[in-house]
C-alpha cells in the first residue's frame, strides 16, 4: 500500500464512519424515514453545536501535541458566568464576550502553568479540570443560576427564529469559526508552526519557532472556543448549571480524533473534526431514538474511543 493511497484512506476515513454510523440506526430503527428526515437532521445538527465549537479548540491542541481534560469543566464555568452577568442586568451581548474571554483565560493559565512548570499537559489539565469545576460551584453558590429571557436563549435552538435560517445559529456560527480555523491552519504561518510543533517540537525550536509562546496561544485561542461551547451550553440550558458538562471533554477528544488527528501530534484537520462531532451526534441520537438506557451509551462511546485511539497508533507505526 502506497503512501498516496494511505493518506487518500486517512481523509476519507470520518466521511465513511459517518455513513457507517447513519446505515446502521437506518436499519435498526422500525422507522427509518424518522432518522433520516430534515426534522431530525435539525435536531442532530443542534445537539452537535457544543461539540463541534468545543473539538474546533480542541484540533488546534491536539495538532500541536497537546491534551486539554478540563473542557467540560472551562464549559460550566463560562456558562455561569454568563448567567451570572445576564442575570445582573448586563448586555447580553456583554456575558457572552465576559464568558468567551473567561473560556481564554482559563486557556492562557493553562498554556503558562505548562511551559513554566515544564509538567505534562495531562496534569495541568487534570489539575484544571477542578479548579475550574469548583470556581463554577463557588460562583453559583452550588446551584443553577437562572436568567431572564434573552435573544442568547436560540442560539442552540431545534427550529430557528427566522426559519429561514434552517439550522440553529449555533450551527451556522460553529459553521464560520471552523472556516475561519481552517484557514489558519492551512494557510497561514501560526497555522503552519502548530503542525511543526506537534510532529517535532525539537525541530520547531531549532527552526527558531518560540515554542513556550506558541503554546500559550494555543491554549488561549482554544480557550475562546471552550468559552464560546459554555455559551452554547448556557443557551441550550437557558441558564448557568456548575455540574452540567461532566465527561464532554471526551465526546470533544473523540471527536477530534475520529476526525483523523493524532494523540501523537502533527497531524488533524478542522473538517475531519466536524465530522467526527457530527458521528458522535448521530450515535447519542440514534440510541435515544432507539430507547437504550445511557449507560449503553456511555459504553459504545468509550468503546469507540479506545479503537479510535488503537488505530491512531496503529497508523502511526505504519507510516
Amino acid at each position: 500500500m502506497n503512501a498516496s493511497f494511505r493518506e487518500w484512506i486517512r481523509r476519507l476515513s470520518p466521511f465513511l464512519g459517518l455513513a457507517l454510523v447513519v446505515l446502521i440506526f437506518t436499519l435498526l430503527l422500525d422507522d427509518p424515514g424518522r432518522f433520516l428526515s430534515i426534522r431530525n437532521l435539525r435536531v442532530v445538527a443542534s445537539q452537535t453545536v457544543i461539540v463541534a465549537i468545543g473539538a474546533i479548540g480542541m484540533t488546534v491542541i491536539i495538532i500541536s501535541g497537546g491534551i486539554d481534560l478540563s473542557v467540560g469543566s472551562s464549559i460550566a464555568l463560562t456558562g455561569v458566568v454568563a448567567a451570572l452577568g445576564i442575570r445582573a442586568g448586563w448586555a447580553p451581548l456583554v456575558s457572552i464576550i465576559m464568558g468567551i474571554l473567561v473560556g481564554g483565560l482559563i486557556g492562557g493559565i493553562i498554556g503558562f502553568l505548562i511551559t513554566r512548570l515544564r509538567v505534562v499537559p495531562f496534569i495541568i489539565t487534570l489539575g484544571m479540570l477542578g479548579v475550574a469545576r469548583g470556581t463554577a460551584k463557588w460562583l453559583a453558590n452550588q446551584q443553577t443560576v437562572d436568567t431572564i429571557p434573552t435573544w442568547v436563549d436560540g442560539m442552540a435552538v431545534t427550529f430557528p427564529s427566522p426559519t429561514w435560517l434552517v439550522f440553529a445559529p449555533g450551527v451556522w456560527v460553529a459553521v464560520l469559526l471552523a472556516v475561519g480555523m481552517a484557514f489558519v491552519l492551512r494557510r497561514t504561518i501560526f497555522g503552519r508552526h502548530i503542525f511543526a510543533l506537534g510532529s517535532n517540537e525539537a525541530a520547531a525550536r531549532a527552526c527558531g519557532i518560540l515554542v513556550e509562546r506558541m503554546k500559550i496561544w494555543i491554549y488561549l485561542i482554544a480557550g475562546l472556543f471552550f468559552g464560546l461551547a459554555g455559551i452554547a451550553q448556557m443557551s441550550r440550558l437557558r441558564q448557568g448549571d456548575p455540574t452540567v458538562a461532566i465527561g464532554t471533554e471526551l465526546d470533544i477528544i473523540a471527536a477530534v480524533v475520529i476526525g483523523g488527528g493524532s494523540l501523537n501530534g502533527g497531524e488533524g484537520s478542522i473538517l475531519g473534526s466536524m465530522i467526527g462531532a457530527l458521528i458522535m451526534a448521530f450515535l447519542r441520537n440514534g440510541c435515544q431514538q432507539m430507547g437504550w438506557a445511557n449507560y449503553i451509551q456511555e459504553i459504545i462511546i468509550g468503546a469507540i474511543i479506545i479503537a479510535a485511539v488503537a488505530i491512531d497508533q496503529w497508523r502511526s507505526r505504519h507510516n
